[in-house]
């Protein structure tokens, strides 16, 4: 077999898969073949490299060519021209990664990842994920080795303490203490257990991580387990990743024959398993009690805490929960040690964090940072900000059970007490970036749908409070809303936070208390002027065609589903806002650009 001399890596994470990037591996496969170079070039199939908008990635070594949005009919010219004659084609490439006419950026010069810091995240992008080896070669499974030849359960609890690693799923709360409560509960039985149910709309780290590295959950549980003296432990995953199931499974297998999970691991006396459980895509599975019920083999409802899992989890046994990315950073803990993680991130927040990046923004994607980066280094820099020339209004962190961070405070650092101080939470990771033309008031009712659609209705303040809440929404968009339906819509949203049973109800009101807080004037404009400020609320909008730009050709008129527009062939159209049903074809249809849509 000939020396591999290039490895090109393709992003196979959902996006890019979703995108075509099977096809693309099997093209570049059958184009190498033809070329007679198949053993001297090594396609890798890799996780999520970040930049999901410019999916199909393909990234060549060691030239570190970047090629973005890669076609099928692409992949001939890249083989034949950078493959086989060494000349990079520049036509594809991230047009960030261009230095000048000869030369190319590394991709930690590029503006979306020179402020990113990569742990949780490490390995995504850089690995076969469903190669063992290709793990072990990155120091995988050597933190395990350390913790079960060299520490005590003790040991490894204290750096965790030490390290200041907070709860990633939303919580914050210190991974350290939780493990030290588990190992110190009495019980027979103790589990770990990881919540990969990622129900946030627009969130997708815990899947990236997952699909791009899975043997670093693996192993990051077997250390956990023995800290707290489990032996068994369960991943509870959405059924909707596929792609990350289907490599859990396969790193799971992989770990089973090389000797990490099972008896006597590493030679020692630890012994742990680890199973697979499917959630069936209910939100409030992703809090703990209820992802515990439903492992259980119950309806996915919340427990009364206490007892916290700690003391009575899993079949009223001390359990360990953290979600994927808390994980994630166990390893690198442990090899590297509490002093360095803590060297990064703020004084009560430390290490980084990753986020979905989505929405009104330009570089779409997977971002980890330092905590501390500010909002606007996120969505200016790293984001390359609001396309279209439009400004930005708001970010939402935390999806349902977070909050709207405005414009005036676009420089507010990115940690857990920052976040909480104006109204939001870090919540799992998700961040929605939105323009001059998001209605807040619709936003909080879109989170208020969701919501109301995915409380399993246990407690009555969730159940029937987020539904009254909803109400009160849609009539203020509806034009139909008062000042005192304002002013009741914040006292219930207090009474919800306080009285719900499980955190998710308990949080759910924080979508319309920080959109109060920070655009109550919108609330106002929709209940006393009957607008819409952004355009959004089509029953506060009204389309009009002006009589002298119209030119009478009638198309509007038969364009319009509901027969709303009425009128003579070469007169002026008229519409009838009565009829009008606000689907706004006529005015994308108008050639002479004579209809207006008026808020």
């Amino acid at each position: 077999m000939e020396l591999v001399r290039s490895h090109v890596l393709v992003c196979g994470g959902t996006g890019c898969t979703s995108s075509g990037c099977e096809k693309i591996i099997k093209e570049m496969d059958l184009q190498l073949e033809k070329k007679g170079i198949q053993n001297e070039v090594k396609v890798i199939r890799t996780g999520c490299f970040g930049l999901c908008a410019l999916g199909p990635i393909v990234i060549v070594y060691p030239e570190g060519a970047f090629y973005s949005t890669v076609e099928i009919e692409d992949v001939k010219e890249i083989v034949e021209e950078h493959l086989v004659k060494g000349r990079i084609v520049k036509r594809l490439l991230y047009e960030e990664t261009i230095q000048d006419q000869d030369t190319i950026k590394s991709l930690n010069e590029v503006d979306f990842y020179k402020k990113q810091l990569r742990i949780a995240l490490a390995n995504c992008g850089v690995i076969n994920p469903e190669s063992i080896e290709e793990y072990i070669a990155f120091d995988g499974y050597k933190a395990l080795g350390k913790v079960l030849t060299e520490m005590t359960p003790d040991q490894v609890i204290d750096i965790i303490k030490k390290s200041g690693l907070r709860g990633r799923g939303g919580g914050g709360f210190p991974s350290g203490l939780k493990w030290d409560f588990t190992a110190k509960a009495q019980g027979d039985q103790k589990y770990v257990a990881c919540n990969a149910d990622e129900g946030d709309p627009g969130a997708f780290m815990d899947r990236s991580v997952l699909e791009g590295d899975p043997h670093c959950i693996i192993e990051a549980m077997a250390i956990a387990a023995y800290a707290v003296g489990a032996n068994q432990g369960y991943i509870y995953i959405r059924a909707e990743y596929p792609i990350a199931v289907k490599r859990l499974q396969i790193a799971i297998e992989a770990a089973k024959e090389y000797g990490l999970l099972g008896k006597n691991i590493f030679g020692t006396d630890f012994e742990f398993d680890l199973e697979i459980r499917l959630g069936a895509g209910a939100f409030v599975c992703g809090e703990e009690t209820a992802l515990m019920t439903s492992i259980e083999g119950y309806r996915g409802e919340p427990r009364p805490r206490p007892p916290f899992p700690a003391v009575k989890g899993l079949w009223q046994k001390p359990t360990l929960l953290n979600n994927v990315e808390t994980y994630a950073n166990i390893p690198a803990i442990i090899l590297k040690g509490s002093e360095w993680f803590t060297s990064i991130g703020t004084e009560k927040s430390k290490g980084t964090k990753v986020f979905a990046l989505g929405g009104k923004i330009k570089n779409t994607g997977l971002v980890e940072i330092p905590m501390g980066t500010t909002l606007r280094e996120i969505v200016e820099e790293i984001g390359g900000g609001v396309p279209d020339g439009k400004k930005f209004k708001a970010a939402q962190t935390g999806g349902p059970s977070g909050g709207c961070i405005p414009a005036e405070l676009i420089d507010t650092p990115i940690d857990y007490d920052s976040l909480i101080s104006i109204g939001s939470m870090m919540g799992s990771g998700g961040l929605i970036v939105m323009d001059e033309d998001t209605c807040m008031v619709d936003i909080a009712k879109f989170f208020l749908e969701f919501t109301v659609d995915e409380s399993c209705g246990k407690c009555s303040p969730c159940r029937i409070g987020t539904k009254r809440m909803l109400e009160i929404l849609e009539k203020i968009t509806n034009g139909n809303g008062t000042l005192k339906d304002i002013e009741n819509l914040e006292v219930l949203c207090k009474n919800v936070k306080e009285s719900a049973l499980c955190g998710l109800g308990q949080t759910a009101p924080n979508p319309i208390l920080s959109t109060l807080r920070y655009f109550k004037d919108e609330y106002i404009t929709h209940v006393e002027d009957k607008k819409c400020p952004a355009g959004v609320c089509k029953s506060l909008l009204a389309y009009t065609i002006d009589p002298v730009l119209c030119k009478g050709c009638n198309i509007c008129a038969k364009q319009c589903p509901v027969d709303a527009i009425t009128g003579e062939r070469k007169k002026p159209y008229v519409i009838d806002n009565d009829k009008c049903v606000k689907c706004g074809i006529c005015l994308e249809k108008c050639p002479f650009k004579a209809i207006f849509k008026n808020y």
